[in-house]
C-alpha cells in the first residue's frame, strides 16, 4: 500500500505528488482527518486499538492486501 494526501477540487478527489496515472476501476480507502468529526469508540474498541498499536511496534504485521481484504469483509 502506498500513502499518499488529496484535496478536493471542484467536488472531485485530487491526489498530491502522485506521479503515475491510477489505473481504471483502482480502488481507494480514503481518511478524512479529524476536523471533518471525531469517531467514537467503546473501551473494547479502544483497547482493541492499543493493542494492535503495540503489536505493530513490536514489528507483529500482517501484509497490507491481508488487512484491505478483511476490511473489505466487515462491509
Amino acid at each position: 500500500m502506498r500513502i499518499t494526501t488529496a484535496h478536493v477540487v471542484h467536488g472531485q478527489i485530487v491526489l498530491d505528488e502522485w506521479a503515475e496515472p491510477l489505473p481504471e476501476g483502482a480502488e481507494l480507502v480514503i481518511g478524512l482527518p479529524d476536523e471533518v468529526g471525531e469517531a467514537e469508540l467503546t473501551a473494547d474498541q479502544l483497547a482493541e486499538l492499543d493493542e494492535s498499536i503495540a503489536e505493530a511496534d513490536r514489528g507483529e504485521l500482517i501484509p497490507a492486501e491481508d488487512a484491505l481484504r478483511e476490511l473489505r469483509a466487515v462491509r
